[in-house]
């Protein structure tokens, strides 16, 4: 476990609105333990993560990495997280593995809330159905000679059989060891759903999140938007709604890039994948990475969107019929012949795979020539003499007294 700074936490945490988020942590690998992250933000950045994994039975949790970002370090934000691991999982066993020379400091000055419930201070007696004993052994040993070093006492009473050889005890448990096979799910059976995050024209931005506007126009004009055959292939199709936006959300806490303008979180929900499709998909616990270089032909149920600000507005649409798409290929060389046949080199429809006109071109140029009435509107303004500046007003003449009418003087008569 490597831990984010040396010694105790010294300061308070800041007061600009702290978050914790428990989420998925994508793992791409062969083991059944599911990948999971608390990620710790202040506003829209990231102050700190704990990555870890959990034993499907929930029984187990197994530390990988605790980090805190330097501007918040020594202010006990370590400390947080790990608390809320504990409290996310009440009654499992907590292994924290080895820890570096900084991961060594800050346990020195954590105080542990439940150290009962940590593999390392109990026997391997009760928990090793759940860890190798023997890997566990070893963890124990390389921590301890990392306090030793560095002269700390890293809670040494609480450790069982603190600096003794475990290798042999180790051994006689080992064999409890009941390692868990791993089970993906089946992209033929269930739809799936993968995010895409983009920056959208100010026009297309406008009609999609208007919800005065036909939510299918909308959606469709979205995949017009990336293409039929660009939906994303360097993500992870979910087997929820949910999951498929949590992605996008946590790419956005970790990407630092400036933009000038709102982004938008898109969902593409899929149909059940053909067979021929489905076995060439790389099924994990709870979502299908497609690893393969080449197009995967795929159909479009429906799409969800929202403003990466606004996650409490979502709009979503359904397509009845689906819509023929394709994940795009690594590479231009990697696409088959039926994806070069439909999609051109940048991966939108070519003309003869179209079905009708473009949802969005009225809508453009219906704002294109709103945008024009504005600006002459606002030029013509601009060119209008505006009020004479306010001045002290002078006292109205009186009227004077008239002398009588002379004769044949009257209204309309000059004189």
């Amino acid at each position: 476990m490597g831990e984010p700074s040396e010694g105790a936490d010294a300061s308070s945490l800041p007061e600009e609105g702290l978050a914790l988020w428990l989420t998925e942590w994508k793992v791409s690998g062969r083991s059944a333990w599911l990948g999971r992250r608390i990620v710790a933000s202040v506003g829209r950045a990231v102050a700190g993560q704990l990555d870890f994994s959990v034993h499907p039975d929930g029984q187990a949790v197994k530390v990988s990495m605790l980090r805190v970002h330097p501007d918040f370090q020594r202010r006990g934000l370590a400390g947080v997280m790990m608390d809320a691991l504990y409290a996310a999982y009440p009654t499992a066993w907590i292994n924290h593995g080895w820890r570096t020379k900084a991961g060594a400091y800050w346990w020195n000055g954590y105080d542990e809330p439940a150290p009962q419930r940590n593999v390392h201070n109990r026997p391997p007696a009760q928990w090793a159905a759940w860890f190798n004993a023997v890997n566990v052994a070893a963890d124990m040993a390389h921590n301890a000679h990392v306090n030793d070093f560095y002269g700390l006492d890293g809670h040494r009473a609480a450790v069982y059989r603190y600096g003794e050889r475990l290798e042999t005890e180790a051994a006689l448990y080992v064999g409890d060891f009941r390692p868990v096979s791993p089970v993906g799910v089946d992209p033929a059976a269930q739809p799936l759903h993968g995010a895409v995050r983009l920056v959208l024209p100010p026009a297309v931005h406008d009609f999609v999140h208007d919800r005065t506007q036909d939510p299918v126009a909308r959606a469709t004009a979205l995949l017009e938007h990336v293409g039929h055959g660009n939906l994303p292939r360097d993500t992870h199709w979910n087997t929820t709604v949910q999951a498929a936006f949590a992605d996008a959300h946590h790419e956005e806490l970790f990407d630092h890039s400036p933009r000038e303008h709102p982004g938008t979180h898109v969902v593409f929900t899929l149909r059940p994948l053909p067979a021929a499709t489905a076995l060439r998909a790389h099924a994990l616990a709870t979502s299908v990475e497609f690893r393969d270089p080449g197009d995967h032909a795929v159909e479009v149920a429906g799409v969800s969107w929202r403003q990466d600000d606004r996650p409490y507005l979502t709009h979503a649409a359904a397509f009845t019929p689906a819509v023929e798409a394709a994940i795009a290929p690594s590479s231009a060389p990697s696409a088959s012949r039926d994806y070069q046949r439909r999609y051109d080199a940048e991966g939108f429809l070519r003309p003869a795979a179209r079905t009708g006109a473009l949802p969005f071109s009225e809508r453009a140029a219906q704002i294109q020539a709103m945008a024009g009435r504005l600006l002459r509107g606002r030029t013509s303004r601009a060119q209008t003499p505006g009020p004479e500046p306010f001045a002290a007003r002078t006292p109205a003449p009186q009227p004077q007294p008239q002398s009588p009418q002379q004769p044949g003087a009257g209204p309309g008569r000059r004189v």
